[in-house]
């Protein structure tokens, strides 16, 4: 019953957490709106940094948590079927990364705009889930997974944005419709909980965290790192990725501790 409790605390704060992780796609676009050519090499740093700190999360507290709970078989094919399901959405979902090179023309830009937005828009579903499960299972863990997500989210909503603002000129419909697709991602967390909230036990949570696990290490290493080497250098990816790793085990250490 005191379990019990605890997740349901965790619900609120959960869905709390995937909401503010969601916004910061709109910064993305208020940073269209404000600079007319952003330079974007500056967040090869932070994206470094998000992709260490949800590697060390899935790998050093997720997967080994649910591998003690189920064993290391169940916890590696869990693993591998977040891997293989975010694989595949980012397969059969068009999504349009941002290399930091604005096409001045902006020839078919508009619709190339519209792809990102809904390629972002559907992206963001299991990256809600991912936030929504984490927070139930440990809010301590929640709170830097949805920091990381923010972090990914900032240009994907500067991705969806831009072209749209190239295409039309109206910088307020751009910000709005590239908004609108980071929203859908507290809507993934809602459909975590609708689908999985009355059946948790120790050992779902533990499966929900090993595929977890896969889907954060898959966007870190298929989005957030080349992205980052895109808009800086392999170096300051590197150091943003180490910083994210000491920061990362340092606040484990601090929580195993608490």
């Amino acid at each position: 019953m005191p379990k019990r409790r605890i997740v349901e605390g965790n619900l609120f704060a959960a869905l709390g957490l995937t909401f503010l992780a969601a916004l910061a796609t709109g910064i993305g676009s208020l940073i269209s709106y404000f600079i007319p050519r952003p330079d974007l090499r500056y967040l090869s740093v932070s994206l470094g940094f998000a992709a260490g700190v949800m590697i060390v999360v899935g790998f050093v507290d997720l997967f080994c948590s649910s591998k003690v709970v189920m064993g290391f078989g169940y916890a590696g094919l869990f693993f591998l079927f977040g891997l293989i399901l975010i694989s595949l959405l980012d397969h059969l979902i068009p999504h349009i990364h941002l290399d930091g090179n604005v096409d001045a023309s902006c020839n078919r830009l508009y619709q190339g705009g519209i792809m990102t937005a809904i390629g972002i828009a559907i992206h963001n579903l299991p990256e809600g889930m991912t936030v929504a499960l984490v927070s139930m299972a440990d809010i301590r863990l929640g709170i830097p997974v949805a920091i990381a997500i923010a972090f990914h989210n900032i240009p994907e909503g500067l991705a969806c944005s831009i072209p749209l603002y190239c295409a039309t000129s109206d910088r307020k419909r751009s910000c709005l419709l590239s908004f609108a697709a980071g929203m859908t991602e507290p809507l993934g967390a809602i459909l975590a909980v609708l689908l999985l909230y009355p059946f948790l036990n120790a050992w779902l949570l533990a499966a929900a965290s090993a595929m977890v696990a896969g889907i954060m290490v898959f966007i870190s290493l298929d989005e957030l790192i080349p992205i980052a080497n895109k808009y800086g250098s392999e170096h300051l990816t590197n150091l943003g990725i180490i910083a994210g790793f000491f920061v990362m085990m340092i606040g484990l250490d601090l929580m195993q501790n608490f």
